[in-house]
């Protein structure tokens, strides 16, 4: 019993993992990039991406590939209304503890 379920927990961590030829690189680095819903709903979005120090403008573009691939999959169409969003100033983002966060509401 013991070994079985020490294999099922490491076939759920392994299946967690995913590798790097299934990712994508922007800007040629790896981003790690998260997408909530802000207070419940689903067509307001914010994301987050770190590391933005290995690029901004790859973090810029892994955070509007994960906000389109939440809309379209979510709304059937990938328009993003955004209040701060990848084709901003970069001044205006927020950045904190090495972490891009992009806000917007998918449209549709």
């Amino acid at each position: 019993m013991r070994l079985f379920v020490g294999m099922m927990v490491c076939a759920v961590a392994l299946s967690a993992c995913q590798s790097r030829k299934d990712q994508i690189a922007f800007d040629g680095q790896f981003f790690r990039s998260k997408l909530s819903k802000v207070d419940g709903d689903r067509a307001q979005i914010m994301v987050t991406v770190k590391p933005v120090s290995a690029s901004l403008e790859g973090a810029r573009e892994a955070g509007r590939y994960e906000a389109t691939r939440y809309c379209v999959t979510t709304f059937g169409n990938s328009a993003v209304d955004w209040v701060v969003g990848p084709d901003q100033a970069p001044e205006t983002y927020s950045i904190e503890n090495d972490t891009l966060v992009l806000r917007g509401a998918c449209e549709g």
